[in-house]
């Protein structure tokens, strides 16, 4: 019966005081009732449908990504932090340390890093070091390579600095392991020296005006001619500047430096004793660090690479802040009074299955070092030729000339 029909009978006078009438009235209105609540639920129903389309569409299994929203920015997040919200990722870290309770009293942080490899041989030289980085501002961290931390307590410094302890490790290893450049984000410039150096004509918050103000991303502070052992002629320190980018010397068949060189070591070239890096080129140097090659011959003469630009103009030697390159051994020993403690405990703990230098032989451990600098400078510029003929997108910018 249709409902034309029902109404048909409602509005028949016979049907009237009938109880078939009353019944009828009755199923029909509770009829008409559901068909107009049928008519505001449906919209509601379908949308309920499509939210848990959707939400079925958003429970993936555990083992598969997110899927990519298009009005997401979730392409630039650091990879394994996807499954957190945005604003709760910290993507760096720094060294400074921190109060068990509390916060630090002073406001003050740092903008530059001071790492050196020591040993307590050479713990005067590093005391006058720390206190002039310590007090101008500086994070200072020491890489222990003779495995010798207690005795350096005795400095009223040694607890406000970062010590790191590894036996016969050189500082490049430790550079690779302990300052990643996420570690160091938050450093304008990275100090990483040797031991061996006097800094009685150096002021570190000059250094730093000097090469900002010049633009200097890889640099180091000129050698004193007559109290340093000078290795390159472009390391020495020229009189009355403030800095210098190349170096000028007679030579035959394009041997010599002039004006018109445009590669190391004429020219984008420091040695690797004391060198500073901006933060933009430690990021690139960082990476040019081979993890097994700890001696990192062959590093200076690619750090062009890292100068975030032209070499000859942003990688320099000041002049006005200069120091005293000692030259003593370090790793390895020497013979003669500047032994330093790594080698004279290797002598007297032979037996320990920890030494690196243990040799029936007795070979003379300076030397090995040297050697396996050699080797390792040959390894490492066979793996730069090899990077370079493999990777057809990186494109040279100084194949014209001489690197």
């Amino acid at each position: 019966m249709k409902f034309s029909d029902f109404f048909s009978l409602l509005v028949d006078r016979k049907c009237r005081g009938t109880w078939l009438c009353t019944l009828l009235t009755v199923f029909a209105l509770l009829l008409a009732i559901f068909v107009i609540m049928g008519s505001f639920l449906a919209p509601e129903r379908k949308m309920e449908s499509v939210k848990w389309e959707l939400t079925d569409n958003l429970q993936v299994p555990n083992n598969s990504q997110v899927p990519k929203v298009s009005n997401c920015k979730d392409q630039c997040r650091p990879s394994g932090s996807e499954a957190l919200p945005e604003g709760i990722v910290s993507k760096t870290s720094n060294l400074n340390m921190r109060p068990l309770w509390g916060f630090p009293k002073s406001k003050n942080i740092s903008v530059s890093l001071f790492a050196l490899a020591v040993g307590v041989k050479q713990k005067h030289l590093v005391d006058k070091m720390v206190r002039k980085f310590l007090y101008s501002g500086f994070v200072v961290m020491l890489f222990h390579y003779d495995g010798i931390v207690d005795e350096w307590k005795n400095f009223r410094w040694s607890d406000d600095v970062i010590h790191v302890s590894a036996r016969n490790q050189t500082k490049w290893w430790f550079a690779k392991r302990f300052l990643h450049p996420d570690i160091v984000a938050e450093y304008s410039y990275i100090f990483l020296w040797d031991e061996d150096l006097g800094v009685e004509n150096f002021d570190p918050k000059r250094y730093l005006s000097i090469i900002k103000n010049e633009g200097l991303q890889i640099s180091q502070p000129a050698l004193d001619r007559k109290k340093s052992d000078v290795h390159h002629q472009i390391t020495a320190r020229v009189r009355k500047s403030t800095l210098h980018r190349r170096t000028f010397k007679p030579g035959v068949n394009g041997t010599g430096c002039d004006s018109k060189s445009k590669a190391p070591p004429c020219t984008g070239w420091i040695e690797m004793m004391a060198p500073v890096f901006s933060r933009d080129a430690w990021r690139c140097v960082w990476y040019m660090i081979q993890n097994d090659l700890i001696h990192a011959w062959g590093l200076d003469i690619q750090l062009g690479y890292c100068a975030q630009g032209d070499r000859t103009k942003n990688i320099g030697i000041v002049d006005a802040e200069y120091i005293v390159h000692y030259s003593r051994p370090t790793l390895g020993g020497a013979n003669g009074e500047n032994n330093t403690t790594v080698q004279s405990e290797n002598e007297n703990k032979s037996s320990s299955s920890h030494s690196h230098w243990k040799d029936p032989r007795r070979l003379n451990p300076r030397v090995e070092v040297r050697r396996q600098s050699y080797i390792e400078l040959d390894i490492f510029r066979k793996r730069w030729r090899k990077a370079v003929e493999r990777d057809v997108c990186w494109v040279d910018p100084y194949q014209d000339k001489s690197a």
